[in-house]
């Protein structure tokens, strides 16, 4: 286990990185055109997985590369891809990584956003290594004036793929909601990854407060804003799309040191413990929950022995308090009682198991004593409001 990555921050990363990532190909995130693929595809910079190098991987066209790498350029211009995001919303911030890429890395950077009414009609298909965008593609990518969107991130040089410089951090500022990206590389060269750090945004007008919805997804705008420990999986992965691929698509915790050297349980079989773990969510839009599903698809040996889940209301100013003593808030009121687990389960809870009934803004999932869960839906109604008060019209929190 020594090889997983583990969620530890550094002095050096940024609060954005506990954000969702808006375009990632889990999520629905796809390249729709690039300039150049010569070396490798623009689509794995969308790819879940860290990069990887195989050093004796080639193709017909060159060295292999885990990432979007183009050609020498011989001609006037620079390279440049949209990418379509799997989830629209407001970006924070990004981390444009190029691992691997040692000796051609792109040298210099910049991001662009766009907002359209409707996606473009046009897509990439296919292993698009050794290729370069037709006229046709051109011609059809330059309807779009994406050379005139926005810039989130003016031109900035870019580290090369060393470990302990390859992820190139961007705080963004900028607070309106947007579907599609134009990556520029200066002129070209390679970049492993491209991580879309931000919140969901979703149109709750549209949605009627008789609807069940998932309040918690990342499509509808939830958000991870505090955990105990994520030593092997982010407790944002818990609010994706579809069940989880595998373990290390969910929220995993270290072993906790503090359980008792021999264990017991109470009369419902639940272990007594002294210590849990915890992550915190602000749903989407304030509402109330009716059913909930825990699902520890995939933990079969390393499920948690029980949970819980406590639930409050509170303002931005509130949240950003919480926030700053690590969610040590006496608000908190019980959502679902205690429920021993059981491994590789989808686990279902009804409102007659519910403790709450008014609406709400934010929950936090207790696990005792460690361990993983795959997969939260918090399945309720939007709370009705006189004002706007989805997660879109909230500042962006200071994690």
């Amino acid at each position: 286990m020594a090889e997983r990555r583990t969620a530890v921050k550094t002095a050096a990363e940024p609060n954005f990185l506990q954000f969702n990532d808006l375009a990632c190909e889990a999520v629905g995130g796809k390249v729709i055109f690039a300039s150049d693929e010569w070396f490798a595809p623009a689509a794995n910079l969308l790819k879940r997985e860290p990069p990887q190098f195989i050093a004796s991987a080639f193709t017909e066209f060159g060295k292999w590369m885990d990432g979007w790498e183009t050609r020498r350029k011989r001609i006037p211009g620079h390279d440049w891809c949209i990418i379509q995001l799997g989830v629209p919303g407001l970006i924070y911030g990004f981390d444009v990584d190029t691992s691997f890429f040692t000796g051609n890395h792109s040298p210099y950077v910049s991001i662009q956003a766009g907002c359209l009414d409707q996606p473009p009609t046009f897509m990439l298909e296919g292993d698009r290594t050794g290729m370069a965008a037709a006229d046709s593609q051109l011609a059809a990518v330059a309807k779009l004036g994406s050379e005139a969107w926005p810039e989130l991130v003016c031109v900035s040089a870019l580290q090369p793929g060393y470990s302990d410089c390859c992820h190139n951090y961007f705080l963004v500022n900028f607070n309106r909601r947007v579907t599609h990206l134009r990556l520029n590389m200066y002129p070209d060269g390679g970049i492993a990854r491209l991580r879309v750090f931000g919140v969901g945004q979703r149109d709750w007008s549209s949605v009627s407060t008789n609807q069940d919805v998932d309040l918690v997804a990342l499509t509808n705008g939830g958000v991870c804003l505090g955990y105990s420990d994520a030593h092997f999986g982010h407790p944002r992965n818990m609010i994706g799309l579809g069940r989880a691929a595998n373990m290390g698509d969910g929220w995993e915790t270290a072993r906790r040191l503090d359980r008792p050297k021999k264990l017991k349980a109470d009369q419902r079989g639940i272990l007594q413990v002294p210590g849990w773990e915890w992550a915190v969510f602000r749903l989407g839009h304030r509402g109330v929950i009716s059913s909930i599903e825990v699902d520890t698809n995939h933990f079969k040996g390393n499920f948690p022995d029980s949970c819980r889940i406590e639930a409050c209301t509170l303002t931005p100013e509130e949240e950003a308090q919480c926030i700053r003593t690590r969610w040590d808030s006496g608000k908190w009121q019980l959502l679902l009682p205690p429920q021993k687990l059981r491994p590789h389960h989808r686990h279902l809870y009804s409102v007659e198991e519910l403790a709450l009934s008014r609406p709400v803004s934010h929950i936090r999932l207790v696990i005792a004593p460690d361990g993983g869960v795959s997969r939260l839906r918090l399945w309720g109604r939007p709370a009705p409001v006189s004002k706007a008060t989805a997660n879109q019209q909230r500042p962006a929190s200071k994690l």
